[in-house]
Order: structure tokens, then C-alpha cells, then sequence
């Protein structure tokens, strides 16, 4: 009988096939990987071990070796080390692998994505975290570094309640601010960025304008440019996605704040991530909400609401001498 020319492939086969065409060849590296963890459009996320210091860490590896894919990873990874912050994931170490893919070793996130753990947070919990949120947003806006790619999948909760912005690989930040922080902060001739820095951070400026409207749909701003207001548009509906529903009166200075964090033109929205924060925490406190015109009877309650323990002394005092001139 002559055999088939057709011989087909089993599903576990083709796993095993993918699987070591994604695992990458750590040899000659201080680190170790276990399994896959996450996947996106750059790359492969993986849970590693860092055996020099016995520590269990994030190890994020470009799919291809690719100058582009390279240029980005090291570029995610440079702003990631600049921004230093409780909120923001950390980045220890860069290198390249000997098939020519490069890597960066990350602090490995514990918890629970957003939009997993927000059903079943309190609204007052949910406005901590979104107020956390913002102040690390925040942070990076004033060192100049843009998201560009907020969504609830990009914030991990850890079980304390601890918060992280994650997967800033669509980041921006432009080529002069790159030399300019870099001419700032060496000293000698030496020790100036070499070409090939600047011209890697020139590749990844050129690519970021292409990829100016590669933002998730539904927290991307409509408009070009990507600035601190794109991120406080993803804020906005972020905020917009925390609120349950429905609305209770009370929670209408929330939505009002949603409306002007993601207006169509950005000039309506406000300027950054700390006012947006400012205007949620308003309403937290019992305070006005800028974004929001009340009415005398809103007005009202929300004073009766923000001073009801001094409002409450009163009337039992005014009560207590009426009995007493009632008795009397």
C-alpha cells in the first residue's frame, strides 16, 4: 500500500512545536523562566527566576529579533527605570539573548487585574484605587512619559490593596526630551549618550507617531498626538467603568467628572491626571466638584451630608431646650 503523502499533525504536537518556538534559550544569563503569563502585541511575559538573588521575577521577551521590536522593549524599559515609583511596575535588568531577542527583567505583579476585582469592591474602594491610580499617571506625566495605552487590564491590584500601572510599551516620550535629559544628567564628555542610543530613540519616536492610535478602543482619545490628555481621556473612562449602574442621584458630580475627563476636545478635559484626581477626591470629601453645577437642592445636601455630625448637635441641643421650656 503506498503511504499517504498526507500525515497530520496532533494538536499536543503543535503545542509542543509553538511552545519551543516561543521559549526562549536563557544560557549564559542569570536567569531562569518557568511559564508564560502574558502575551501581547511585542512580546512574551514570562514567570522567571532571577538565581543570583533567588527571586522570582518578570521577564518580558520580544517575539522576534527585530531591530524595531528591540528598539521598543529597550525604550519600555528606559522609561520604566526613570519612573521610579510605588505605582509603577519596576524594571531591574536589560539584556539580549544569543539569537538575537532582547529582554527586560521586571518586578512580577501579584494580583488581580482591575476589571476582575472592581465587582467586588465598594464604590469608596474602588475611588481609592482609581485616586491611586491617578497619582502615579501623574508622576509619570511630570517627568514627561505618556501611557498611551490606559485600561483597566493595565492595573493590577495586589492582595493589600497595593496598585500598579502596568505595560508601558506603547509609552512616548520625544527624541529631544530623550537628549536633552540625557545632556542634563552626565557630566563629562565621556560620558554623553552614545550615537547609537540617540539614534535607537529616534527609531522608537519614528515609530510611536505611527502608532499614535494603537490605544484600546474605548479608551482611546479620538484625537491625534497622544499627549497627558489622551491618558486622562483612558482615565475618564476608567472612572466611567468603576461607577455602578445605576447611578444613584448622589453619584451625579461623578458623572459629570467623567464627562469632562473624556470630552471630544481634549481643552475641555481637564489638563492632567492630578486634577482629574483632585475632582474625584472632591466628591469624596463632600466638597464641590468642579466639573459639576449643582443646583441650590444639591447644594443643600451636600452640605447637610458634609456636616451632618455638627447639624446633628444642633438640632438635638435645639430640641432638648424646647422639651425643657416645654417642662418648664
Amino acid at each position: 500500500m503506498t503511504p499517504s503523502p498526507h500525515r497530520w499533525i496532533s494538536d499536543a504536537a503543535i503545542t509542543r512545536l509553538r511552545r519551543l518556538e516561543d521559549w526562549p534559550d536563557f544560557t549564559g544569563t542569570r536567569y531562569e523562566i518557568d511559564e508564560v503569563i502574558g502575551r501581547g502585541g511585542m512580546g512574551i511575559v514570562f514567570r522567571g527566576r532571577d538565581r543570583a538573588l533567588d527571586r522570582e521575577v518578570a521577564i518580558k521577551v520580544t517575539s522576534l529579533a527585530t531591530a524595531d521590536d528591540a528598539a521598543r522593549l529597550r525604550a519600555e524599559a528606559r522609561t520604566l527605570a526613570r519612573l521610579e515609583h510605588p505605582g509603577i511596575v519596576a524594571v531591574h535588568d536589560v539584556g539580549q539573548l544569543a539569537d538575537g531577542r532582547v529582554f527586560a527583567v521586571m518586578r512580577l505583579v501579584r494580583g488581580a487585574r482591575l476589571d476582575a476585582c472592581a465587582p467586588a469592591l465598594t464604590l469608596a474602594d474602588r475611588l481609592r484605587l482609581f485616586d491611586r491610580m491617578c497619582e502615579a499617571v501623574a508622576f509619570a506625566h511630570a517627568r514627561g512619559v505618556v501611557h498611551g495605552d490606559l485600561t483597566p487590564a493595565n492595573i493590577m491590584v495586589g492582595a493589600h490593596g497595593d496598585l500598579l500601572v502596568v505595560d508601558w510599551g506603547l509609552a512616548r516620550r520625544s527624541n529631544s526630551e530623550f537628549v536633552n535629559s540625557q545632556l542634563h544628567n552626565f557630566t563629562t564628555p565621556k560620558q554623553l549618550p552614545t550615537t547609537n542610543e540617540i539614534a535607537s530613540e529616534s527609531r522608537v519616536a519614528e515609530l510611536g507617531v505611527a502608532e499614535l492610535g494603537r490605544g484600546t478602543e474605548g479608551y482611546r482619545a479620538p484625537e491625534p498626538g497622544g499627549g497627558p490628555r489622551a491618558d486622562v481621556y483612558a482615565l475618564g473612562a476608567i472612572l466611567r467603568d468603576l461607577l455602578p449602574s445605576p447611578r444613584t442621584r448622589a453619584m451625579r458630580p461623578l458623572d459629570s467628572v467623567v464627562r469632562r475627563a473624556t470630552a471630544a476636545d481634549p481643552g475641555r478635559r481637564y489638563p492632567g491626571a492630578a486634577e482629574l484626581a483632585e475632582d474625584v477626591r472632591h466628591f469624596v470629601d463632600g466638597a464641590a466638584v468642579a466639573a459639576h453645577r449643582e443646583s441650590v437642592a444639591e447644594q443643600a445636601v451636600r452640605l447637610a451630608r458634609a456636616y451632618r455630625t455638627p447639624i446633628g448637635l444642633v438640632l438635638a441641643y435645639l430640641a432638648m431646650r424646647s422639651l425643657l421650656l416645654y417642662w418648664q
